[in-house]
């Protein structure tokens, strides 16, 4: 289990990475993200007023099966 509190999952075969947020030992999915915009919206939509300066903290985000802000599969 991560320390993180937000994970960005790998990305789906489908396309988009699921976003999830883990608080008082409970994970809740906050979306499929697309691109980075996504998942500040999502950071915004549960309270974290300026989420963009989190992303690159590995002890705020992890980013899963990916390179962080990677939002295509190699071609």
């Amino acid at each position: 289990m991560t320390s993180a509190p937000i994970v960005v999952h790998r990305l789906s075969p489908s396309g988009g990475r699921r976003v999830t947020a883990r608080a008082r030992d409970v994970e809740q999915i906050l979306g499929v993200a697309y691109n980075d915009r996504d998942v500040l919206e999502f950071l915004r939509r549960v309270g974290i007023d300026d989420p963009a300066p989190l992303l690159d903290q590995p002890h705020w985000v992890e980013w899963r099966g990916g390179r962080p802000h990677q939002w295509a599969t190699a071609s």
